[in-house]
């Protein structure tokens, strides 16, 4: 799976414009992709959050991710937000 890291700084940086900026990302190479798994570590949250725990060391929402099609895992802010794409 291929990794692209981003920091903003300088604003206030919420889930939404997160989620957002990492679409946009995503859809430069794949105008068709789907978000289908994401880490908010701000509020402790994942999806599919029935596999919060781990998996052989790493978290299972990011196993589901990787092992369903994610093609694109978008990191931001040194791992508050991570969204995986297809």
């Amino acid at each position: 799976m291929r990794e692209v890291d981003f920091s903003l700084e300088g604003y206030e940086l919420d889930w939404n414009l997160a989620a957002d900026i990492a679409t946009l990302i995503a859809r430069r190479e794949n105008p068709d992709t789907m978000m289908i798994a994401r880490c908010n570590r701000l509020t402790n949250s994942c999806s599919p959050c029935s596999l919060s725990g781990d998996l052989g060391g790493r978290p299972g929402w990011e196993v589901y991710g990787e092992t369903h099609g994610g093609r694109l895992k978008i990191t931001v802010n040194q791992g508050v937000f991570v969204f995986i794409f297809t």
